[in-house]
C-alpha cells in the first residue's frame, strides 16, 4: 500500500478514518462514562475531523480514475458516516473489483 497510487491513498485513508473513529469513540467513552474527562475528545475530535474530510476528498478524487459509477461513489461517501464503515466499504470494493488499479498505474 502506497500513498502514490489512487488505490493506495484510498485504502490508507479508509483505514485512518476507521482508526480515528475508534479513538473518538474511546474518548467519548472516557468523557461520558468513566472519568468525565474531555482530553480524549479534545485530541481525537480534530484528528477525526481532519481525516474525515481527507477521506471525503480522496473518495471524490477516486471516482474518475477507477471509473466508479454514481452508486459506488455515494456508497463510498456514505461509508464515512458510521464507525468503521470505510473499512467495510474498502473490503467490499476490493472484492467486487472496484479498487483495481488502472492499467497505467500497475507498472
Amino acid at each position: 500500500m502506497t500513498f502514490s497510487s489512487v488505490v493506495g491513498r484510498f485504502r490508507i485513508l479508509a483505514l485512518a478514518e476507521a482508526i480515528s473513529w475508534a479513538g473518538l469513540l474511546l474518548g467519548m467513552f472516557f468523557k461520558y462514562v468513566v472519568v468525565q474527562n474531555e482530553i480524549g475528545v479534545k485530541i481525537f475530535g480534530p484528528i477525526h475531523g481532519f481525516v474525515f474530510v481527507a477521506f471525503i476528498l480522496v473518495t471524490l478524487m477516486t471516482k474518475e480514475p477507477l471509473k466508479w459509477n454514481a452508486r459506488t461513489l455515494v456508497l463510498g461517501l456514505l461509508s464515512s458516516i458510521p464507525p468503521f464503515g470505510t473499512v467495510i466499504f474498502e473490503r467490499w470494493a476490493s472484492k467486487t473489483g472496484r479498487l483495481s488499479e488502472p492499467a497505467a498505474e500497475q507498472l
